[in-house]
């Protein structure tokens, strides 16, 4: 009797990291109990706290763990980047992103997977706007900024999910091989609301999954307001130049 079971997809965790020594070991054993089959890839832009040395020596004798060392202040958007190139160049199936300070649970990981593993859909968004998600430790003033923000993207780029700037994902790693890498101009936290843009425009499919929002307990957010106000500006770019046929090209920001 013949087995026409097809394998197991492959699936690439990545995570970028930058001073997240208190965070990462934590985070590294929990996503190796949460999805055993998966390899783990960390970006890490030279953090001075010891977070990449700590995941090289790690890698040594655990081989689903690879580290990509990188030069300082380039930027979280150009860190998954590197980590969407690293899984086409490796040929993996699904790559689901997350932060590395425990705002996205690795536990729940699995419930991207199940999406992604079962459908079609090109891109599983792990969303808090949508019915049993949400967000916890958060201030009136940023769960109202972020649900703002969420509209004005999602009206200007025109996109099907709820939650735009979330960065807890699983791609499917051949429909991220159709994107062309260099023409993304984002290299901060706009990078997320850009990549659904130009998977969109890629014909891409999306299913949001929801998941629980937890503000991080240790160390500190990388986050501020000029990074907000860049964002709101490259959005604004990218929506508007859609509309006139101008939208940018070039690396920038």
């Amino acid at each position: 009797m013949s087995n026409d079971r097809s394998p197991a997809p492959t699936v690439l965790i990545a995570v970028a990291t930058f001073n997240e020594i208190d965070n990462l070991p934590l985070l590294v054993a929990e996503i190796l109990e949460a999805v055993p089959d998966a390899d783990i890839l960390v970006v890490d832009d030279d953090s001075p706290d010891g977070t990449g040395r700590w995941c090289q020596e790690f890698a040594a004798t655990e081989s689903r763990l690879s580290c990509l060392h990188r030069s300082r202040g380039a930027g979280l958007g150009t860190a998954v980047i590197a980590a969407m190139r690293y899984a086409v160049e490796q040929e993996y199936d699904l790559m689901v992103n997350l932060d590395a300070d425990f705002s996205h649970t690795p536990q729940k990981i699995v419930d991207l997977l199940a999406v992604a593993k079962t459908s079609d859909v090109d891109v599983a968004v792990g969303s808090r706007y949508v019915p049993s998600g949400g967000v916890y430790g958060w201030p009136l003033h940023r769960r109202l900024m972020s649900r703002g923000i969420n509209l004005y993207t999602r009206v200007l780029l025109r996109l099907p999910v709820r939650d735009c700037s979330g960065s807890f994902r699983c791609y499917r790693v051949a429909t991220l091989a159709r994107l062309d890498f260099d023409q993304i101009i984002s290299k901060g936290y706009s990078f997320f609301e850009e990549i659904l843009w130009r998977l969109r425009l890629a014909g891409a499919t999306f299913r949001e999954v929801p998941y629980v929002y937890v503000e991080r307990e240790r160390g500190y957010s990388k986050i501020n307001w000029r990074e907000a106000v860049k964002a709101l500006y490259l959005i604004a770019r990218l929506g508007l130049g859609s509309i006139f046929g101008s939208a940018p090209r070039q690396s920038a920001q």
